[in-house]
């Protein structure tokens, strides 16, 4: 085989390896952004995700969701939003507040919607105490400041059975890109 033959021949396999290792990134980023690779993505999706409503009326994802590797390793659980309408947190699905008071300094309501899923929200002011009904779309509170997330911005987290999931596998998938202006 000559020179040119064999260069021919490295760089194609060159180019097979990469379109491998692309396609398995690929998927193990497809599988960390619905829900992590340690659950299948079929048993972390609603039954009927139509029942559920983004909790802020107009808004910027700050923070995406980031699976951890496991139950100790770093990772986003949950999604930071950043108000553009108004600070006003809605309900994303009716269901009984669980709990509503400060953790360290900051507000924290969490909301008991059945089936094994519970929603957080942080930092938030609310007047609900636990043991309060709510329904979709009620207003439960407004973005406070505190927490983990930037300032203004509304952490949501949601748990399915006690693990942390996607809360986008519950909204029926992501809303309208809006592009903005550069520079």
């Amino acid at each position: 085989m000559g020179t040119s033959a064999r260069g021919r021949t490295a760089r194609s396999v060159g180019l097979v390896m990469l379109v491998v290792l692309v396609g398995a990134a690929a998927t193990a980023t497809d599988a960390a952004a619905f829900g992590g690779a340690h659950r299948p993505v079929a048993s972390t999706v609603s039954d009927d995700t139509r029942a559920w409503t983004w909790p802020l009326a107009g808004f910027r994802l700050d923070e995406p969701y980031s699976a951890p590797a496991h139950d100790y390793a770093p990772g986003h659980r949950g999604i930071d939003l950043r108000p553009l309408g108004g600070p006003q947190v809605m309900a994303p699905a009716g269901g009984i507040v669980a709990f509503s008071g400060a953790v360290a300094g900051r507000g924290i309501l969490t909301i008991d919607h059945g089936d094994g899923l519970v929603t957080t929200f942080e930092p938030i002011e609310s007047e609900l105490r636990a043991g309060d009904a709510v329904a979709r779309g009620d207003e439960v509170g407004v973005v406070a400041l505190g927490g983990h997330s930037a300032p203004g911005a509304l952490h949501f987290g949601v748990r399915r059975d006690g693990e942390y999931i996607n809360p986008l596998l519950l909204l029926g998938g992501v809303p309208r890109a809006v592009l903005l202006p550069c520079c």
